[in-house]
């Protein structure tokens, strides 16, 4: 389906852009959000009329989300799970957990701005995108730990996951003898 677009669409076209899309795409997605119009010869006369007032409505979005921006970027948000000894989370932290977090340090996100490919699902810390516009990207970064304690170890830049073993007199991990005495067993 031919489409005019009346904003930025990613790896797709900016604005008043005549392109060719999948149908359900345009019926499910741009048509119903305003963010496109069928390229028929009406919508091109209406485009054109309606041209400045689109693109300065887009120029007030791009500049409130550089707004949102310059607040964001750079800024760690702390998210407390219950995890296992590994840092394997019992569960996992998804961009809606993202949001509710950016919340409560005040900064209103949309959950589709969150560019999280997975779901996290260990301690760490951890880069997420944030897509606040078309034109306008930001990091953050998402601390998820056990503790508050821990999370302020991690945000040190100390790994957590490595005291799982503990070691013995000797300095030698219990568990790495554990593991020889079973191959002796095994090769008897």
């Amino acid at each position: 389906m031919k489409v005019i677009l009346l904003e930025r669409i990613g790896r797709t076209g900016t604005i008043g852009d005549e392109v060719n899309v999948k149908d359900g795409f345009a019926r499910n997605f741009l048509l119903p959000q305003g963010k496109a119009l069928r390229a028929t010869e009406a919508n091109r006369k209406r485009f054109e009329n309606e041209r400045a007032h689109i693109e300065q409505r887009n120029e007030e979005r791009r500049n409130a989300a550089a707004g949102i921006a310059e607040g964001l970027n750079g800024r760690t948000v702390v998210i407390i799970r219950q995890a296992g000894e590994t840092g394997q989370l019992y569960g996992s932290v998804a961009a809606r957990d993202v949001v509710e977090a950016l919340a409560n340090d005040g900064f209103i996100v949309q959950r589709n701005q969150v560019d999280l490919a997975d779901p996290i699902k260990s301690v760490g810390v951890h880069t997420v995108p944030l897509i606040l516009h078309a034109e306008v990207a930001v990091s953050i970064t998402v601390n998820v730990a056990r503790s508050a304690d821990e999370a302020t170890r991690q945000a040190a830049g100390e790994d957590v996951t490595v005291h799982t073993f503990e070691a013995d007199e000797d300095g030698d991990f219990a568990a790495g003898q554990k593991d020889a005495a079973a191959e002796d067993r095994f090769e008897e």
